[in-house]
């Protein structure tokens, strides 16, 4: 994976660290169809990457998306027919699904615009880091479209909750960095020339842990929303079970009865 060659998106490997660069920035990091399909093939091929245990999600300059570009993507879909849209809308989607089924923590981190799909892409991720002067808005309505876009309105409250989660997708409006902290959809707040290193350090952080466990972590926070309590307490005896059969839960041991600091190697 760290010799993946991306075409229309910024992506490199240091470490096990992958920094996915949205790119165009004179432009605000609009997406493409390219941009789109080569997304969803990413993040499918890091579900099978040995060498990726942390992904980052940025944008080019100081803004991290802002959504589907209007000349490339909005205009040819005004004479697209209904097959071709549902064509489209489809692979849309298809992203959100391959970041939430890849095994890797992915931090998105976001300064200024962060609108329609870009907004998207940051919750989709696990984490986020912003900036105070970062604006998120998920703005379908403001070109016509639902606010149940990419799977928005199934997201979005389990962040936020519902009534807010309402407000933001019928009204389009933007969630400064303040107010996103404040509602729980960003983390942490972070200055502007920091914001990614401060989401590099986090995410070499996760690198060094248990990585099996870390994306045993992220499956069952994936698939426990459609289950009941007794169902997900079962599901995690048995996740933890599997994780109990690492060999970094033996180096924990092993480090723990000698007062050292667990090295886990991710197996």
């Amino acid at each position: 994976m760290a010799h993946y060659r991306a075409q229309h998106v910024g992506f490199h490997v240091d470490g096990f660290v992958a920094t996915l660069t949205l790119m165009r920035p004179e432009r605000k990091n609009p997406l493409t169809f390219d941009s789109y399909a080569e997304l969803r093939d990413l993040f499918r091929a890091l579900a099978l990457a040995q060498d990726v245990k942390v992904v980052v999600i940025t944008g080019a300059g100081a803004n991290f998306c802002s959504g589907g570009d209007v000349v490339d993507i909005i205009g040819p879909l005004t004479e697209r027919d209904m097959p071709g849209l549902l064509a489209f809308t489809r692979m849309t989607g298809d992203v959100v699904k391959a970041m939430r089924a890849c095994p890797q923590p992915i931090i998105a981190a976001i300064d200024g615009v962060c609108a329609g799909a870009g907004a998207m892409l940051a919750l989709a991720s696990d984490i986020r880091y912003a900036t105070a002067r970062s604006k998120t808005a998920f703005l379908f309505t403001r070109v016509g479209l639902a606010g149940c876009d990419m799977g928005a309105c199934a997201l979005l409250p389990r962040v936020i909750g519902q009534g807010r989660a309402a407000e933001l997708l019928y009204t389009g409006r933007s969630m400064h960095g303040v107010e996103a902290e404040r509602w729980g959809f960003v983390n942490r707040l972070c200055e502007p020339e920091t914001v990614l290193d401060d989401a590099l350090l986090l995410a070499a952080t996760l690198a060094a842990g248990p990585t099996f466990a870390h994306g045993m972590t992220k499956k069952m926070l994936q698939q426990e929303w459609n289950m009941g309590v007794d169902e997900a307490i079962d599901a995690e005896a048995q996740a933890q079970a599997i994780c109990m059969t690492t060999n970094d839960f033996q180096r924990a041991y092993r480090a723990f009865m000698a007062r050292e600091q667990p090295h886990f190697e991710g197996n």
